[in-house]
């Protein structure tokens, strides 16, 4: 399935004259607007859990090139998506193109190895109810590949929520993340490895959980990580380094925390609630 993107409505300009008064009248004291500030990334709030709007069952992957608006419908798998195990070999709810969008989405249970982006991609606003294998995969081959997860939410991930196994950058903000393992992981053992990056801002993890990102550093990965709220455990790992490898192994564990070359991030980066 596929929808083309739309581009919003330009927005007309409005403008007005007046004529000048004859006579200049007097200066009246400058009054000061207030001031516009930014709200920033560790005040900035996460809304509640949406409620879906409908159900819709889902027996083979849905392929969205352009945008794809869900509507906050809940898409479950059914037949061979209809599972929640951490099988390899399962697919996904979802299939993006190069450039797609896919907004306003809920996945409900089973999902599933949730939503695979083959180039850039966008997930705004997605939520994933019960993470099957992952919730969303990136597999771009290109360097200039990003991905972008704005908003949404995931719970229930008994591994990994985002696996990043393509090249580029992945950006995570605005996002909740409940009931663990790992939030990001730039994979560790896969057949062709590339130099990763994630940026992860305005976050908040509810224990348990595990780490929230895992990077490799003999491959030059990093992590750049702000305003990150940690609710219920505050010996979550922030960040770890792996020593990756393309052949099949287990990664092995390098340590963790900030180091300014692959996790990048300051103590005041991180809340403890």
């Amino acid at each position: 399935m596929s929808v083309s993107p739309t581009g919003p409505p330009a927005s007309p300009s409005a403008s007005a004259s007046a004529s000048a008064p004859k006579e200049k009248p007097a200066a009246k004291p400058a009054t000061k607007s207030p001031e516009k500030r930014s709200v920033s990334p560790r005040t900035a709030a996460l809304g509640g859990w949406p409620t879906p709007s409908a159900d819709q069952a889902v027996s083979s992957t849905i392929e969205v090139s352009g945008t794809y608006d869900g509507g906050l419908k809940r898409f479950r798998g059914s037949g061979g998506l209809g599972t929640d195990g951490q099988g390899e070999d399962q697919g996904p709810l979802f299939e993006l193109a190069d450039g797609a969008v896919l907004q306003n989405v809920v996945l409900g249970d089973p999902a599933a190895d949730g939503v695979h982006c083959l180039g850039s991609c966008t997930l705004r606003n997605v939520w994933w109810e019960d993470v099957g294998e992952d919730a969303a995969t990136f597999k771009g081959a290109s360097a200039s590949a990003t991905y972008l997860v704005d908003g949404g939410g995931a719970r229930k991930a008994d591994d990994k929520v985002f696996q990043h196994n393509g090249a580029g950058t992945l950006t995570i903000r605005n996002f909740q993340v409940a009931d663990f393992g790992k939030l990001y992981r730039s994979c560790g053992n896969c057949g062709t490895q590339y130099p990763r990056h994630v940026v992860i801002s305005n976050v908040r993890a509810t224990a348990p959980g595990q780490v929230l990102a895992g990077v490799n550093a003999n491959y030059g990965d990093t992590a750049v990580i702000s305003g990150v709220t940690i609710v219920g455990d505050p010996s979550i790992t922030v960040c770890e380094r792996f020593r990756a490898n393309s052949s099949g192994a287990e990664p092995t564990a390098l340590g963790s925390g900030p180091d300014g070359a692959n996790c990048r991030y300051s103590a005041s980066a991180i809340t403890h609630r």
